[in-house]
C-alpha cells in the first residue's frame, strides 16, 4: 500500500464586538476559500477540503467562526513546502487570529504548524508567522 499522509487543521476567524469587521473578515474569508480552484495540481489544495461554519450561534459559531479543513495525500511531507506556500498564500487572503496544520504521516509522525498574528488579528496581505512543533510517538510493549 502507498504511504498515506493525512492533513487538516482549523483558522480561527476575528472575534468581534464590531459587527462590521466580523461582516468584513467573515465575506473575505468565504471569498478566499471559495476562489480555491475545485481542482489542483499536487499538492493540491482546493475548497471542498475547507467547511465555513453557519454563522447562528446554536449551530458552531458562538463568538468565533472556525474554519476546518482536511484531506489525504500520497506522501505530501515530501512536497511539504510546496503545501505550505499554497496554505500561505490563502491565509494571506484572510482575516484570523491563528491557524493550525496538523500533518501525520507513516514515517516520520506527527508534526503542528501555527500561524498566529502579530496583532490581536491578521488582516489581509500582514506578514505572517510561523512556528513548527514536531511530536513523536512512542510505542513500548509490556511484557507480563
Amino acid at each position: 500500500m502507498d504511504q498515506e499522509t493525512i492533513v487538516y487543521g482549523i483558522i480561527k476567524d476575528v472575534p468581534s464586538n464590531d459587527q462590521q469587521l466580523l461582516i468584513r473578515s467573515r465575506l473575505a474569508n468565504c471569498d478566499a476559500i471559495l476562489e480555491l480552484n475545485e481542482y489542483d495540481s499536487f499538492p493540491y489544495i482546493t475548497s471542498s477540503m475547507f467547511s465555513l461554519p453557519s454563522e447562528d450561534l446554536e449551530q458552531g459559531t458562538y463568538q468565533t467562526q472556525v474554519i476546518h479543513f482536511a484531506a489525504s495525500y500520497q506522501a505530501v511531507e515530501y512536497h511539504w513546502e510546496e503545501w505550505m506556500e499554497k496554505f500561505e498564500a490563502l491565509l494571506k487572503q484572510m482575516y484570523w487570529v491563528s491557524a493550525t496544520v496538523h500533518l501525520e504521516t507513516e514515517l516520520s509522525g506527527k508534526h503542528t504548524f501555527i500561524w498566529e498574528s502579530a496583532g490581536s488579528y491578521h488582516a489581509p496581505s500582514d506578514e505572517l508567522s510561523v512556528r513548527c512543533e514536531w511530536e513523536q510517538e512512542v510505542s513500548f510493549r509490556v511484557n507480563r
